[in-house]
């Protein structure tokens, strides 16, 4: 996608990343070909809804015929920025590190850990899943030498703000943060929040609003 060119937004993107689920599962099944409808059934989205977040990708479907699955699971990858790869580091070596990197998903889909930092001078040294931990002053040096452009900050709460401050100060563009804090970046560091609790809250809330209706 060029610079130039609409992107889409996150909502869209965050479809356009489900959608791609769906195309990966029917592709094992050797299906070959898909249609807008096809998605919105599958996602219970309206069709319309369907072919705007896929018009983003250009023209990729033919009338009476749909997309080719192959052509439509590529588009979208190059959309999301996933067609390449991902240098990313760890900061935090503790069993939800150990979890993520046993997490195959993540070299899938072209996401390279190529980093693992803790402050704890008992765990540097250690090798974790196949990563020695290195020391927190090692962070800017070894970011810039594997030419990560993404950090994952895996730490309490109230260590989460200084890592993440570490991790812009480095130099990544983005910062996936499993910490149960508010992070304040600069608007250049992209910043995705992933806590656990609120998805449970928010569950939890659906499940009573269902009830109590």
């Amino acid at each position: 996608m060029m610079a130039d060119e609409p992107r889409p937004s996150r909502a869209s993107a965050a479809r356009l990343s489900l959608y791609l689920r769906c195309l990966e599962g029917w592709r094992r099944d050797g299906r070959q070909t898909a249609s807008s409808r096809d998605l919105a059934a599958a996602l219970g989205v309206g069709d319309a809804q369907v072919r705007k977040d896929l018009a983003y990708l250009g023209r990729l479907g033919r009338r009476g015929v749909g997309y080719r699955t192959d052509d439509l699971a590529a588009g979208i990858r190059s959309a999301l920025g996933i067609d390449r790869e991902w240098p990313t580091v760890l900061v935090g070596a503790g069993n939800l590190a150990r979890a993520l990197l046993r997490y195959r998903g993540f070299p899938e889909r072209g996401f390279r850990l190529v980093g693992l930092f803790d402050a704890d001078p008992r765990k540097v040294g250690q090798r974790v899943e196949g990563l020695d931990v290195f020391p927190m002053t090692e962070l800017a040096r070894r970011v810039r030498s594997s030419g990560a452009d993404l950090g994952i900050v895996a730490v309490p709460s109230e260590a989460a703000q200084e890592v993440a401050d570490a991790l812009a100060d480095a130099g990544v563009r983005g910062v996936l943060n499993f910490a149960p804090a508010v992070l304040r970046l600069p608007g250049r560091v992209a910043v995705v929040n992933v806590d656990l609790t609120i998805q449970l809250e928010q569950l939890a809330f659906q499940v009573q609003a269902g009830r109590d209706g």
